[in-house]
């Protein structure tokens, strides 16, 4: 008893240090269950940081476009301008020479009118000016104030409005953008959920490898004791070490996957690839019952990939408008009014002012462009209606997908009830082949096919469990209605919150 209690002794350290060992590594790791990966996913993955770039720069140029139509304020100053020139008077054929000092300023209040696409400016120019002038030996001098006080309309006429359809684009780009962000919220979704659901089964191949691994060793220990023995051949123990080596070897493949598919996982949703992560997963398989009709209805009222179709319509007639416009009749009204006054005392530039109206009316009349503006018209016409086939097409194909997930449902409820069946079938097989091997009636290749045959069971039961998961997750997708929870998903919650 007593040269047992050195070895019991050592065991029991070498059991501590292994458990303390254990605890210090799974400290060391980020248990992620699904949710968890979504939720950092949300804020850390590269493609929704993309897309939020993308969402945000079109807000901008909205809320830029928007501001655009406020008015807007100006101010121009020369403070010292000053000139010495020679030159020719045509009235008297004389040169005279002229020296101007001067200084002034202008202020501007521009504002658009959306309405009509014009533009009505209050404009204010004030400056100062001392002028000499020689003239056939005469000096003349003059220093004076002047201010021009006006205001100005400009209105284009017979035309589409420029300003208006610029604005309802913007508005069109900016809820596209927030279209894009949601749907790829949901498709961050489906991938985050296959790149969890990859790191679980590369997590189960492992476990399944480590099974395999220690049924392989204990059927290399029986036959080893047989043949030390004499009561197996040698030969059943070169198979059963080679089986040992070949399992050891599928848990070395398996661990390299793992490792892999843990790294696509971290890079997917932005996470620290240097952290370890193991995943927590429940993969039972509940059938969820589901309403094809309702599920279709739901898809065309919902999806919004229809929404980005008509958005396409929508800017396609945007551009026929231009194209219509196109050597095009228009015409331009500029009108102006106001007062300019001068004098010497500032007190005094408004004593005798001088209305200043002005009226100008102007037209572009094409005449002959060769058919230019027709053919451009018939190949915009074109593209919308290619734009309206487009939509056409989607609702079609939202329908296919709709069908095609739920019949995939359906089949994959069969395909796990035969997957369990199989796993259950492949562990009684093996069981009892192993009590023959251990009896001698059965070889150590015959009883390693038995333990390959095993493994692939576990491993397509659980996959079966996954690919279920993974087609509810896809209808929830095409339908934007969550039958296991019985509640439809709206548009407006994926997008980030905008007008």
């Amino acid at each position: 008893m007593n040269t047992l209690q050195p070895k019991n002794f050592t065991n029991k350290i070498c059991l501590t240090i292994f458990i303390l060992f254990g605890i210090i590594t799974l400290q060391a790791q980020e248990v992620l269950t699904l949710e968890k990966a979504l939720q950092f996913a949300e804020t850390n993955s590269p493609d929704i940081k993309r897309s939020l770039l993308n969402l945000e720069r079109y807000q901008q140029n909205l809320v830029a476009q928007r501001a655009a139509l406020k008015s807007r304020f100006s101010l121009d100053i020369s403070p010292a301008n000053y000139s010495n020139t020679r030159r020719f008077d045509n009235r008297y054929s004389q040169w005279y020479t002229n020296e101007t000092f001067s200084s002034n300023a202008s202020f501007r209040v521009e504002q658009p009118i959306l309405v009509t696409d014009g533009t009505i400016s209050l404009i204010n120019r004030f400056g100062w000016q001392n002028s000499n002038s020689t003239f056939q030996g005469d000096l003349s001098k003059n220093i004076a104030f002047t201010n021009n006080l006006y205001l100005n309309l400009k209105q284009p006429v017979f035309t589409y409005n420029k300003l208006k359809m610029k604005l309802k684009e913007l508005e069109l780009n900016y809820e596209n953008a927030n279209i894009s962000y949601a749907i790829q919220r949901l498709n961050l979704e489906k991938d985050v959920t296959q790149y969890f659901f990859n790191v679980y089964m590369a997590q189960m191949n492992k476990s399944i490898a480590k099974d395999e691994l220690a049924n392989t060793q204990k059927s290399y220990n029986i036959i080893k004791n047989k043949v030390e023995a004499g009561l197996a051949a040698k030969e059943e123990l070169y198979q059963a070490e080679l089986n040992l080596a070949t399992a050891k070897s599928t848990l070395q493949n398996r661990d390299v996957d793992y490792e892999n598919a843990k790294d696509q996982l971290k890079l997917n949703i932005g996470m620290n690839l240097m952290e370890d992560v193991m995943v927590l997963a429940d993969v039972a398989a509940n059938p969820v019952p589901v309403d094809l009709q309702k599920a279709i209805d739901h898809g065309l009222s919902s999806r919004m990939e229809l929404r980005q179709r008509e958005i396409d319509i929508e800017s396609s007639q945007f551009e026929l408008i231009r194209t219509k416009a196109l050597n095009e009749f228009r015409g331009d009204i500029n009108l102006t009014f106001g007062i300019i006054g001068d004098n010497e005392k500032l007190s005094q530039v408004y004593d005798n002012p001088t209305k200043n109206p002005q009226v100008a009316l102007s037209f572009n009349i094409p005449l002959f462009d060769w058919g230019e503006k027709k053919a451009r018209i018939k190949a915009q016409e074109a593209t919308i209606k290619t734009q309206e086939l487009s939509l056409s097409d989607e609702k079609n194909q939202i329908i296919i997908s709709i069908r095609q997930v739920y019949r995939s449902l359906k089949n994959q409820l069969t395909q796990i009830e035969i997957a369990r069946q199989n796993e259950k079938n492949a562990q009684l097989t093996y069981e009892i082949n192993l009590e023959r091997y251990e009896n001698g009636d059965l070889t150590g290749m015959d009883l390693n096919l038995y333990q390959t045959q095993l493994s692939e069971k576990k491993i397509a039961y659980y996959q079966s469990l996954i690919n279920y998961k993974i087609e509810l997750l896809n209808l929830k997708i095409q339908t934007l209605y969550d039958f296991v929870k019985g509640e439809a998903i709206l548009p407006n919650e994926l997008y980030i919150g905008h007008n």
